[in-house]
């Protein structure tokens, strides 16, 4: 695995535009628990992880032909695909799917935020540039703290009553995390090629399994909110993000890039207010300052400024 075994590398960091492509991610994911909620209410859960991943895969494959930029045709590099596409697609897309049948999507949100918990402890076992500091771990306990209060106590009250939904999501967390660091390995790969990859393994790899499960072919036609439903999952939250994804975790790496997780419900909460009119309780600006201050905990460069310029006595 890329940046793994013995030796010093440099620290990874976020810079502006790392930052902002986050941001961006944040906002293409923030919509997909939103369109996960109305496409499970009208398909099962293997069948609505297909059609994302395959009507992706097919985008982003016409994409590249049509530019005359192929796919690498490595049998070793195409393994490596479909194990990505296993533990950040299919695995976490179906526990969350499953999930979502069975618990609000602000639980599912709270539990998904803890995959930069998982991630920074697997990163310092794993890697030699994302070790913990004290300043990452205050600031992972502080941003899911910020999250749990933004979503606000109606949602974590739910808590303990669906055990095996809430497994799933927490699992679903778990694989993203296991994904961010097995993905450093396509560092020196163009991000959409790896996106295009993962997402076509992912859907060679699922056809089947939808199809002995959920046999799609027997289901009644989906309303034309499920359809708008699908193609905006697959273009926007699959295709672009992907895209930005890979990007990020080049440059930034895995405990960086899944800070995302604590932003999601914030893009969420903004595209209520914007979209649908819906209020802004005063607990959640309480939320978004806690979540704010342990982004900047973890990015550090604030706070090693702010050392920098105290003054020192005589």
């Amino acid at each position: 695995m890329t940046g793994l075994g013995k030796g010093t590398q440099p620290q990874l960091c976020m810079g502006g535009v790392e930052w902002t492509m986050l941001l961006i991610l944040s906002g293409l994911w923030g919509e997909s628990f939103f369109f996960f909620k109305i496409l499970v209410a009208a398909l099962p859960p293997l069948t609505v992880v297909l059609a994302r991943v395959g009507l992706a895969a097919v985008i982003l494959n016409v994409w590249l032909v049509l530019r005359r930029d192929f796919m690498p045709a490595l049998p070793r590099l195409w393994g490596s695909f479909l194990l990505m596409g296993l533990v950040n697609n299919i695995i976490p897309f179906s526990l969350i799917a499953f999930g979502e049948t069975r618990i609000s999507s602000g639980l599912a949100s709270i539990l998904n935020a803890t995959t930069p918990m998982f991630t920074v402890l697997a990163a310092h076992g794993l890697t030699t540039n994302e070790r913990i500091t004290p300043a990452k771990a205050a600031g992972v306990l502080v941003g899911f703290a910020g999250v749990a209060m933004l979503i606000g106590p109606d949602a974590i009250s739910g808590l303990g009553e669906n055990l095996a939904a809430e497994a799933a999501c927490l699992s679903a967390a778990l694989a993203f995390a296991s994904a961010g660091i097995y993905g450093r390995r396509f560092k020196s790969q163009n991000p959409v090629k790896v996106a295009t990859g993962q997402l076509t393994g992912s859907t060679v790899t699922l056809i089947p399994f939808a199809a002995l499960v959920d046999r799609p072919w027997a289901l009644p036609m989906p309303s034309g909110a499920a359809w708008a439903a699908m193609v905006g999952i697959a273009v926007l939250c699959t295709v672009l993000a992907y895209a930005l994804y890979f990007r990020i975790l080049a440059t930034a790496g895995a405990t960086n890039l899944l800070l995302v997780t604590f932003l999601l419900p914030v893009s969420a909460l903004l595209l209520g207010w914007l979209v649908l009119g819906e209020s802004i309780a005063p607990r959640a600006f309480g939320g978004m300052a806690l979540i704010g201050l342990g982004l900047v905990c973890i990015d550090g460069r604030l706070l090693t400024r702010a050392r920098h310029r105290r003054p020192r006595i005589a």
